[in-house]
């Protein structure tokens, strides 16, 4: 059973930084793609960065691009997600995925790829204005 553990979450004032992390547990899982979505409240889960395993290929939702970095630690099986410049729109639930589906430029954000992805529990994030 692979299960996904995100932590890292927390309030922070607007301008500030979190990292959040995602240890997968099942080291013999391999994926082809992991992912950080989010949910606002009152929103549909939308993806905030992905990662192709296979080359390397990062890929990030416009908005936060210059302030968001996903990296895969992979000795230690962990998934991070660097988050600079914190503003009140990225107020949400995070969550880290992984899947067996792989990613490219053209449906990283799509459904598909990630239709039988392993979801975490999700870690919130407040930025306060």
């Amino acid at each position: 059973q692979v299960q996904l553990v995100e932590s890292g979450g927390g309030l922070v004032q607007a301008g500030g930084s979190l990292n959040l992390s995602c240890v997968v547990s099942e080291v013999t899982f391999r994926a082809n793609s992991m992912g950080w979505f989010r949910q606002a409240p009152g929103k549909q889960r939308d993806i905030v960065a992905a990662i192709n395993e296979n080359d390397g290929t990062k890929y990030y939702k416009g908005s936060v691009r210059d302030r968001f970095t996903i990296f895969k630690d992979n000795p230690k099986n962990t998934l991070w997600l660097r988050m600079n410049s914190l503003k009140p729109d990225d107020t949400a639930v995070y969550y880290c995925a992984a899947t067996s589906g792989v990613i490219y430029s053209g449906n990283f954000q799509e459904d598909l790829p990630w239709r039988d992805a392993y979801w975490g529990q999700g870690t919130r994030v407040t930025v306060s204005s």
